[in-house]
């Protein structure tokens, strides 16, 4: 066995990686990797038997803004063996090489674990984070702003133009330069729930249950007033947010949220993680 990395560039390495991570997890890379979003921030360290990608650690390099200051992060994913090759250690031989690479260059890693995987990360030093979930009543009665549904392939350059140039979703916490991972969920989770909203210049991912609105990411280049998105869907009851919102005037209510799995969050002393806090689900690696 051999450790690699950097090797996207390496198509026989890529496929076995992409290959195994459709086995493992069901996630296709495939056309996120043919269409250019798989950038230099994007790095696996894998173990390979030959040409076969048999176990393998990634981080997402980005950075966390917290309560309006940026810190760097990496967000570590697609944790992952090969059946064959499991209960060898591979996967902590591989964590503890990523903490060796990294430390000291960043203010924090973090990462979000199954169920199976709770009591695996905290002996490298990770700590569970409780997220808690935002949502809003709405006024009812009133009529929706016009929202243009967003189709791929046809629309995907100006979404692109949008992510890659967007602000943080809001300045209490927030990711940035995470539009690699972004891309993602948009070509293989929201590809169907894509709107955009004129009267703020925004690109709204949305999934509307009823009368409660799942708001997913508000994507703009500029901030926006959230008071004039509440406002773009109209007639509802509920809004329920995926990420952090700033509080603003709006009067939100918030509860602990409960994933399949955990955010664990491994940082340099001194830093703080504040309460009540939801990590934006579309640039979860």
């Amino acid at each position: 066995m051999m450790l690699v990395s950097h090797y996207r560039e390496n198509e026989v390495l890529r496929k076995s990686f992409i290959q195994l991570a459709a086995d493992i997890f069901g996630l296709d890379f495939t056309s996120w990797h043919e269409r250019g979003y798989w950038g230099e921030r994007y790095i696996p360290y894998s173990y390979a038997d030959g040409d076969q990608i048999i176990a393998n650690v990634s981080v997402n390099e980005l950075d966390l803004v917290i309560e309006g200051k940026s810190h760097k992060a990496l967000q570590i994913g697609t944790v992952m063996t090969h059946p064959r090759y499991r209960n060898k250690g591979l996967s902590a031989c591989l964590m503890n090489h990523v903490l060796d690479e990294y430390e000291g260059k960043y203010d924090l890693m973090y990462l979000f674990a199954n169920d199976s995987a709770l009591n695996f990360y905290p002996k490298f030093g990770f700590e569970q984070v409780e997220e808690h979930q935002y949502s809003t009543k709405t006024l009812t009665g009133t009529d929706p702003l016009p929202l243009r549904k967003l189709r791929i392939p046809e629309d995907l350059e100006m979404i692109e133009k949008f992510i890659y140039t967007r602000v943080p979703v809001s300045n209490a916490f927030a990711t940035a330069n995470s539009a690699g991972i972004t891309m993602y969920h948009i070509l293989n989770v929201y590809n169907d729930h894509l709107y955009y909203l004129a009267e703020a210049d925004a690109i709204l991912i949305f999934i509307r249950e009823y009368r409660t609105v799942q708001l997913y990411d508000v994507i703009c280049t500029a901030p926006v007033n959230m008071n004039d998105i509440i406002s773009s869907f109209g007639d509802t009851d509920t809004i329920q947010f995926h990420f952090t919102p700033d509080q603003g005037d709006i009067p939100y209510q918030q509860e602990p949220f409960k994933r399949n799995g955990a955010f664990f969050v491994r940082k340099s002393p001194g830093l703080e993680i504040p309460p009540f806090i939801k990590h934006p689900v579309t640039s979860e690696a």
